[in-house]
């Protein structure tokens, strides 16, 4: 754990020395960055240098490295200020995102405004503000995620209470109010909900909570387990697998569509996605779901134009969820 926090700490220590002494007119030397780095009692050397670099860049952080056969290489980070575009971006999402208050949308908005400098009131003049965007009421998110990075953080179980409403909008709370303990995994936006991911370590398996249905967020004094077990997760798959986050049991299905439901399909499964041409506008491809009523749901939101061949369980399951459907209306 402690060399794990050394070597965030070295990546962090070279972002700052780049942000403050380069930018796209001004390369700084890898003797001169692993200098700097030794000023600071951190050890580095040109190999790692470069594998840090790649590491960074990896991770999102643009590192520019002009590498030369007989000279040190030379590294700089170009643009260390949001353009306005990005600033856009940054405040559609903010704006358009339901598990953010209107209280606290409109703070946050302000504050990215402000990192526009000049083009503060350019970045307020936002007809993004007119969405038609239902918010969530719970104030309290900020501090909710804040408790939660810590515990991600601290290698803490995290607790809290979890809760629904009633017909009179009251908060009634799970288990009789008692408290979940969780081994926090991530913290993932879906259909426009925020989700703490962990792991469940009673139960052996990963489940969702919504942030904003959360209370009396707390880090647990309990050490967080189930490395093993979150380490293997490939969240971007299981995000895929899963719908509306509701999880049920894996298997593999064959999906047959038509042609102009290929970006749907592409949106939700993956761009890796093979689809099988079968002529006449009609394509065949596998992918890998969780079967839940969710589900069965989304397959029917799309009627006559999609249909699940195989496995047959999968088929009777989704034979059973229509005849439900229609006794509901007898």
């Amino acid at each position: 754990m402690k060399q794990k926090n050394a070597y965030k700490i070295k990546l962090i220590k070279i972002l700052e020395i780049l942000r403050q002494d380069t930018d796209e007119d001004n390369y700084m030397k890898s003797t001169e960055l692993i200098a700097k780095l030794k000023a600071m009692g951190i050890d580095c050397d040109r190999r790692t240098l470069y594998n840090d670099i790649q590491v960074l860049n990896d991770y999102g952080y643009e590192v520019f490295c002009e590498q030369h056969p007989s000279k040190p290489n030379e590294y700089c980070i170009p643009d260390k200020e949001f353009s306005v575009p990005e600033l856009r971006i940054l405040m559609d999402a903010v704006e358009s995102a339901s598990f953010i208050t209107t209280k606290k949308t409109m703070e946050l908005a302000d504050k990215i405004a402000a990192l526009g400098g000049s083009h503060r009131a350019e970045l307020l003049k936002n007809d993004s503000r007119y969405y038609n965007t239902t918010k969530h009421s719970n104030e309290s998110i900020y501090y909710s995620i804040n408790e939660i990075v810590l515990a991600i953080e601290q290698d803490k179980k995290v607790s809290f209470l979890y809760f629904d409403y009633d017909a009179k909008k009251n908060r009634v709370y799970r288990k009789e109010g008692k408290r979940y303990y969780i081994n926090p995994y991530s913290l993932v936006i879906n259909n426009d909900n925020y989700y703490l991911v962990g792991y469940n370590d009673y139960y052996n398996k990963i489940v969702h909570y919504r942030v904003d249905r959360m209370a009396e967020v707390r880090i647990s004094h309990y050490d967080r387990v189930g490395k093993e077990f979150m380490d293997d997760f490939d969240l971007s798959s299981h995000q895929k697998s899963v719908f509306g986050m509701y999880t049920g049991e894996e298997c593999e299905v064959t999906i047959e569509t038509t042609t102009e439901l290929i970006d749907v399909m592409m949106d939700k499964f993956g761009e890796d996605t093979k689809f099988f041409d079968k002529g006449d506008g009609i394509i065949e491809f596998k992918a890998a779901i969780q079967c839940s009523p969710q589900f069965f749901g989304w397959c029917l939101s799309f009627g006559d134009k999609l249909k699940i061949k195989a496995p047959i369980e999968v088929v009777d399951k989704l034979k059973e969820y229509i005849n439900g459907m229609v006794e509901n209306y007898d």
